[in-house]
């Protein structure tokens, strides 16, 4: 929660509003506070509470009837959602200090294979970045990605030294679909070098894919260190 007066993320208040419902300060079917009265407290737009809310609305956990006010969902439909995590707040969330390095960061055209994968004409522009993220010094995970720049031209002006590109897609670029894949590769010679292990060393690796309607967002594989484990929730 933030302090009074200080803005607050609409990611960061649905994580707090689903951290009072699962510690049952709001149990089931109890009416929470408006939206109006949340904005106050978390220091915020109404705007921004009310897409935190209809995230959560969305996943089942609350029940929004207009007019009539938004009650935590008597018996929450999970539904088979997965939300791109933030790196950083991963990293925290584990109670360990985060750094991003950005490795390199330039200006590609899109050949054949990837034009197709992405819905691309041959020779779009796209903007490769690779950044390494660490946590408390050591390498936690590598991003090796693509960004068409026709449908998300603004990351052109970002400044991806200080914001990961992870984090600043989260935040900038909206998503309507997308598509994972998890598996274990063997790291080749730049994931080997980049994240201090072994060539040929098991790598638990996340490809994903968004798009925007028609237009695609990104797309990304992140290979995270050897020892990671993921953690999630039913």
């Amino acid at each position: 929660m933030s302090a009074a007066g200080e803005p607050t993320g609409w990611q960061a208040i649905q994580e707090d509003v689903l951290a009072r419902i699962r510690a049952r300060e709001w149990p089931p079917g109890t009416m929470i506070p408006t939206e109006a009265e949340l904005a106050t407290e978390y220091g915020c737009a109404r705007a921004t509470v009310n897409r935190a809310l209809r995230e959560l609305a969305d996943a089942g956990y609350l029940d929004r009837r207009r007019k009539a006010g938004t009650r935590v969902a008597a018996l929450p439909v999970r539904k088979a959602t997965f939300a791109i995590p933030v790196i950083r707040l991963e990293v925290e969330g584990r109670g360990m200090a985060y750094s991003h390095e950005l490795l390199s960061c330039r200006r590609e055209a899109a050949d054949g294979a990837l034009a197709a994968r992405l819905g691309l004409r041959t020779g779009a522009e796209v903007l490769r970045i690779r950044a390494m993220h660490r946590a408390d010094g050591a390498p936690y995970c590598y991003e090796d990605r693509l960004v068409p720049v026709a449908a998300v031209p603004g990351i052109l002006s970002a400044d991806l030294r200080t914001v990961s590109a992870n984090e600043w897609l989260v935040r900038n670029a909206p998503f309507t679909r997308g598509d994972l894949e998890f598996s274990a590769r063997e790291a080749g010679p730049e994931e080997a070098e980049v994240l201090g292990c072994a060539p040929g060393a098991a790598l638990f690796t996340l490809d994903r894919r968004t798009w925007n309607g028609s237009d695609a967002v990104t797309e990304v594989r992140i290979s995270y260190a050897p020892g990671y484990s993921m953690k999630s929730e039913i």
